[in-house]
């Protein structure tokens, strides 16, 4: 499939070294509205530059577009590739208000044509391990789930602004304090919870802004943090939690009857699973001690009766590093695309999942508009296990 991509910034140095092992795709060119950004990215990765937006939605031969651009974007440029007729995968997220991603819904499918949206982590290694063991029963019934991205407090601590990729772009520091991390980070949440319960019946959520001033002029300041609760079919419910204040934490905790399992590093596509198995159904602090000090000396064997076992990991294939220290394939989201257009089937990041993440998004970074609690609307086809 021959591709084209909007948007040369920090993220799109990820996708150039994930594309390398995605022989399906071939790249036809670039589009940068900053000229000098784009000549620095072409002469880069030897790419060919496109002169206009124009250009590439006039060229026939490209049959996908990635957006890469900045969020405020995405809804520009995703809605002029539709109706050129070409299929879009894009950054998260689908839009910024539920009225832009039910328009660009509507678009793909006035247009005969394909929109999937980023983050691709649930198709991880990872994600799709978890999946199972939950599908599996490993820890019984399902009660609870915690869920983190807390990025630490970059700013003004690490001066994010002065982050370069690997072909000289910055770090999008003040776009990502005007968008918010809710809207950056909570769909690499939402997505595996929408993968493993289906869709959100109600979000209850509180935001504020802990650090309103982040070392660098911004025109506004969105929440730096924010926390919900989430309700899913079956009594389960999510407690969701992003900021850019607390020390880091990206990891999830899925609580059953039975026990736990937890993925300490979600943006890890090959982090091991472990599962913790609590004999009668208890997570007492001292029972915890007891089973860490047993899988040390156990040296992660598998205990039937109770303790922590390492689950076996799932391996999804088609995978290499976007970077050193970055072990995550931002390509996976577009080849499930494309292998899915292939066999004529539903791709799973659905432009219908891109929707009810924004509601969610939504409720969680302006609980204010919603007096705190808003029940959740839109609906998903099944988000289908690899």
């Amino acid at each position: 499939m021959n591709i084209a991509i909007v948007g040369c910034g920090f993220v799109a140095d990820f996708y150039m070294h994930n594309l390398r092992g995605h022989p399906d795709f071939t790249l036809s060119g670039v589009y940068d509205r900053d000229p000098i950004r784009l000549d620095a990215f072409c002469r880069h990765y030897s790419a060919k530059p496109y002169p206009s937006l124009d250009a590439i939605m006039a060229d026939q031969g490209i049959d996908m577009v990635l957006n890469l651009s900045n969020p405020r974007s995405h809804f520009e440029i995703s809605a002029a590739a539709l109706k050129a007729g070409k299929h879009v995968y894009t950054e998260k997220p689908l839009g910024l208000s539920i009225g832009e991603a039910r328009a660009l819904v509507e678009l793909a499918a006035a247009n005969n044509v394909r929109i999937g949206c980023a983050p691709c982590s649930v198709l991880s290694d990872t994600a799709q391990t978890l999946g199972k063991a939950i599908r599996d029963g490993a820890v019984g019934k399902v009660r609870l789930v915690y869920a983190n991205y807390d990025d630490g407090m970059i700013a003004p601590m690490e001066k994010p602004w002065t982050w370069r990729s690997t072909s000289g772009a910055s770090w999008p520091a003040k776009d990502e304090f005007e968008t918010g991390c809710t809207y950056e980070h909570a769909g690499y949440v939402l997505t595996w919870l929408a993968a493993y319960f289906g869709p959100a019946r109600s979000v209850t959520a509180f935001a504020s802004c802990q650090i309103p001033d982040k070392g660098m002029p911004v025109d506004l300041m969105a929440p730096d943090f924010s926390s919900g609760c989430i309700q899913y079919d079956d009594g389960v419910v999510a407690r969701i939690t992003l900021g850019l204040v607390a020390p880091e934490d990206k990891s999830i905790t899925v609580i059953g009857d039975e026990g736990y399992i937890r993925v300490p590093h979600l943006r890890n596509d090959k982090y091991a699973v472990r599962v913790h198995r609590s004999p009668n159904g208890h997570h007492s602090p001292h029972l915890a001690m007891k089973v860490l000090k047993k899988v040390r000396r156990l040296a992660n064997r598998y205990r039937p009766h109770g303790g922590s076992q390492r689950l076996q990991q799932l391996d999804m294939g088609r995978f290499n590093k976007a970077a050193q220290g970055k072990p995550v394939d931002f390509f996976r989201g577009p080849q499930d695309m494309l292998d899915s257009i292939r066999k004529n089937q539903p791709h799973r990041l659905s432009a219908e999942l891109g929707l009810h993440i924004v509601e969610i998004i939504e409720a969680l970074q302006y609980p204010e508009r919603f007096n705190h609690h808003r029940v959740i609307e839109s609906s998903f086809p099944p988000v289908a296990p690899m």
